[in-house]
């Protein structure tokens, strides 16, 4: 008699008519003694048919007990083989996809096991690792029956989060360090930055593109790369000493002209302007002024030497005017300076001082679109600022650090220095007391002795200036007067900007005197010592090695420059440069910014062609192989370059390096896949040339909404262009190929030579390239018309050249052949004894025997000789053959 007891934890087989063994622990769950009538009673049909009953009952708590008392009858079994084959046949009725979950009895079983059972025990084999799996582990036969969830199910393993990567932060070179600094706004994702725009009064040349388009590049990859948030300020310097000076010097200039002086009164006034300024080049040390003083000196002379002949022959009156045109033309500057000198201080009318600057900053602005260079934020003009700069300089007095002195005001840098929280000459504190540096930093009109000696100190500088006869003036509590050159800075920007901003921008050759007294004057007004928490200068652009300057009349107009090359070839050119260098301005330099531009387009215009290939949605996504696999790997390694290149400082140069290197990858890609007729990833160059084209857009390269690649056409209305066109000229291509197809077949090659005519002709004239590639589809790109035109002109020239190269190699030929034709009609008899300047004496056959001293030949001699002499017999045989054969000729 068998009784079933279902305690708490688990199920017990309690055997009524034999004890258990002393071993047995209550609740241990060990086997049962030997016993016939329990072999007999868990055999192979009582297991099937408790597993029958398993399979009917639709209760887990029937399911429950009978489970209990299936393991109890099999547990009973002492030997360990018989057991597991019980066990197998038992295991085998349960099915774990209708739902049966583990018991507390199958723990009791698990248990009883000595390890793992082998696999010929199929079912019990998947039953133990099932156990195993949700089971704590523990075999003890004291351990409680722990299972790990409540409804006997696996459980998620322990999740750890990925260690990542530590992206690089922004570094900028502050030059209030001298370091790279981790770029931190003040507030927030907002950057406050103030640059000093133009002083306009004459043409913008290359240097201030140099200055414009870098800080352009830096702005946009900010705010559209780095996404902050950047409101950028600039100013317009329309009142300063040299507009002053070159207002008044035009405007005298004029009157003279107006006047028409006779020759002989132009010559005269040329000669007495000459003598101070010839005055002024003895007393000029700077060697790049002096070189440009000499240059007009000389073109004056140059100029006067043919109206004095013209004057003193008595030309005609036509002749006599042509040449004085050309002296008052050469001798503008020095007649305009010494006009100034003698009637400058007449000239009152303000409006003739707002008249230049006013013409000169609308030309800026048409040079800054032209360039594609971002409009400021916000624009402010000196002229428009003089109340707010009076009240900035009454401040910076009333708390102590400027002075007045004679109707002008001067900040007193030996006290704002000795202030604990203040520091004079942030920049460059090396440079303090340049009084060179100072002077041009107050301006040619404010250096004069007596200006000078209204300052405490030297080092000193104008806040606002009295204003003498001959320059304009506004009313200050000081008197009439006009402000200095660094107060306008300050006074605007702290206007707009407050107290402190992030960055401020200007040429590297601002930072001392007008940046540290920028620094020092805003310091003074705001009581702080963090008007600016990042300064960044750009380098200088020069010619030749000469620095760029309009006061050194060594400049190239922005307007000249782009007549030569696009705005995109001289971003480029910046762009290929780190933008706090110098750069040369140089053919070289454009040549390889042009070449640039040629390997990107290109590269555009095969990608554009293969995703123009006609093709069903499903073949967009192709079997990546290893090729496409490496290439995408190699994609997101130059991401990775790129970003910590602009990281790096907004190093643009190594950027457009990893680019090439992008983009040299992918032409290898492309070429590998034509070789093989296979069609290239098309998904995978269209994102390359996504990302491309956008880091292009950011750099301010690409001005339109293309998605991919350079735009066709400049203006407004081609920038749609592509998609317009293109549908036809695919049309035109393809039946292009048709008839080249039929007329090679047909061997028709007038209808060949008219399709080249097509490509080489008459497409390119509207813009159009066909490439022809063999066994494979005609390349179609739109390209600007006047690179194609060029392109043409350069393979014709290569074509001739590689003609006048195979004309001159067949003339060569032909010649040498001439020559070696006369030599094989000489008869070896006959060879040596035009040399009489050699040999006296031959023998019979014409070999010469003696010298012209009448020596006899040694045998050395004589061997060579022979050897001349059967060389020569040789080529008069082969002579003769041709003669017989009729090829002589």
């Amino acid at each position: 008699m068998i009784r079933i007891w279902a305690g708490e934890a688990s199920l017990r087989c309690l055997v009524t008519q034999r004890p258990r063994s002393p071993e047995a622990a209550p609740g241990g769950g060990a086997a049962l003694p030997d016993a016939p009538w329990v072999a007999s009673a868990c055999s192979g049909r009582a297991v099937s048919a408790s597993g029958e009953r398993l399979r009917r009952s639709g209760r887990s708590g029937m399911a429950a007990s009978a489970a209990a008392s299936d393991y109890n009858c099999i547990l009973s079994i002492s030997e360990e083989e018989a057991r597991l084959k019980a066990l197998n046949e038992y295991l085998s009725t349960r099915s774990y996809i209708q739902g049966f979950t583990f018991s507390h009895a199958d723990v009791e079983a698990f248990r009883q096991l000595s390890g793992p059972p082998v696999d010929q025990h199929f079912h019990v084999v998947r039953w133990y690792r099932h156990i195993e799996a949700i089971y704590d582990g523990s075999r003890g036969k004291h351990d409680s029956c722990k299972l790990q969830t409540s409804k006997n199910k696996r459980t998620q393993p322990p999740w750890s989060p990925p260690q990542g990567t530590t992206l690089p932060k922004l570094c900028l070179y502050n030059s209030l360090t001298r370091n790279k600094d981790v770029f931190q706004p003040q507030d927030g994702n907002r950057v406050k930055w103030y640059c000093c725009g133009p002083t306009v009064y004459d043409a913008s040349h290359m240097g201030h593109a140099r200055s414009y388009i870098s800080f352009d590049i830096l702005r946009r990859v900010l705010k559209d790369y780095f996404k902050y948030d950047v409101f950028y300020c600039m100013n317009i310097t329309d009142i300063d000493d040299k507009i002053i000076k070159r207002a008044r010097q035009n405007y005298l200039f004029e009157k003279y002209t107006e006047k028409q002086p006779s020759a002989a009164q132009l010559l005269e006034d040329v000669q007495i302007a000459s003598e101070p300024f010839a005055a002024k080049l003895q007393e000029t040390t700077d060697p790049d002024k002096k070189q440009m003083l000499e240059r007009i000196q000389s073109a004056v002379k140059a100029a006067v030497e043919p109206l004095e002949s013209a004057l003193k022959n008595k030309h005609s009156e036509g002749q006599v005017s042509k040449h004085a045109e050309v002296l008052l033309q050469e001798a503008k500057d020095i007649l305009s300076e010494w006009l100034d000198t003698r009637l400058g201080s007449q000239v009152t009318d303000n409006s003739i001082f707002s008249k230049l600057p006013k013409f000169w900053e609308e030309e800026y602005h048409k040079d800054m679109a032209a360039l594609n260079v971002l409009p400021p934020d916000v624009l402010t003009r000196v002229s428009e600022y003089v109340p707010e700069i009076v009240d900035f300089v009454q401040r910076i007095v009333d708390n102590g650090y400027g002075y007045v002195s004679n109707g002008s005001v001067y900040f007193d840098t030996m006290k704002f220095d000795a202030s604990e929280k203040h520091s004079y000459a942030k920049l460059v504190p090396e440079a303090v007391g340049d009084q060179k540096a100072l002077q041009e930093g107050e301006g040619d009109l404010s250096i004069s002795v007596d200006r000078l000696s209204e300052k405490h100190s030297p080092n000193d500088f104008a806040l606002w200036k009295s204003s003498k006869p001959g320059e304009p003036s506004w009313d200050s509590p000081w008197g009439k007067g006009r402000p200095g050159w660094h107060i306008e800075c300050s006074a605007m920007a702290g206007s707009i900007l407050g107290d402190s901003m992030d960055i401020h921008g200007g040429g590297f050759d601002l930072r001392f005197p007008h940046h540290d007294n920028e620094l020092a004057q805003s310091e003074a007004y705001f009581e702080n010592d963090h008007w600016v928490r990042y300064f960044l200068h750009t380098g200088h652009l020069t010619i030749a090695g000469c620095k760029m300057s309009k006061s050194l009349k060594n400049f190239i107009t922005i307007k000249d420059a782009l007549k030569k090359h696009t705005a995109r070839q001289l971003r480029l050119a910046f762009l290929m440069h780190s933008w706090k260098d110098t750069l040369d301005y140089s053919n070289n330099t454009m040549e390889s910014a042009i070449q640039y531009e040629k390997f990107m387009n290109e590269f555009f215009l095969n990608v554009k062609d293969i995703l123009r290939a006609p093709a069903d949605v499903t073949d967009q996504f192709e079997k990546w192989e290893n090729q496409e696999i490496e290439l995408n790997k190699s994609f997101y390694d130059k991401k990775l370059a790129v970003h910590e290149a602009l990281c790096d400082n907004i190093d643009t140069r190594t950027v457009l390096e990893e680019v090439r290197s992008l983009v040299s990858q992918c032409n290898s890609y492309i070429a590998a896949k034509k070789t093989a007729r296979q069609m290239p990833n098309r998904m995978l160059l269209e994102n390359i040339s996504l990302y491309l084209t956008q880091m292009f857009k950011v750099f301010g390269a690409i001005e339109s909404d293309e998605a991919i690649g350079f735009p066709v056409g400049g203006s407004a209305q081609n920038l749609n262009l592509e998609s317009t066109v293109m549908p036809y000229l695919q049309v035109l291509s393809e039946f292009r190929e048709g008839v080249r197809q039929i007329a090679r077949e047909k061997k028709v090659f007038e209808v060949l030579q008219l399709c080249d005519s097509l490509r080489d002709d008459v497409l390119p004239e509207h813009g159009i390239r066909f490439e022809d590639h063999e066994g494979l589809p005609t390349v179609v790109k739109l390209v600007d018309r006047d690179t194609l035109l060029k392109e043409r002109e350069e393979k014709k020239k290569i074509e001739e050249e590689k003609k006048r190269k195979k004309e001159e190699a067949a003339r060569k030929k032909q010649e040498q052949e001439a020559v070696k034709l006369a030599k094989m009609k000489i008869p070896p008899g006959e060879m040596f004894k035009s040399e009489h300047d050699k040999y006296s004496k031959f023998d019979e056959n014409g070999f010469p025997t003696h010298d012209t001293e009448g020596k006899e030949l040694s045998k050395g001699q004589t061997k060579k000789l022979k050897k001349l002499y059967e060389a020569q017999e040789k080529l008069y045989k082969e002579y003769l053959q041709m003669v017989q054969n009729g090829v002589a000729n």
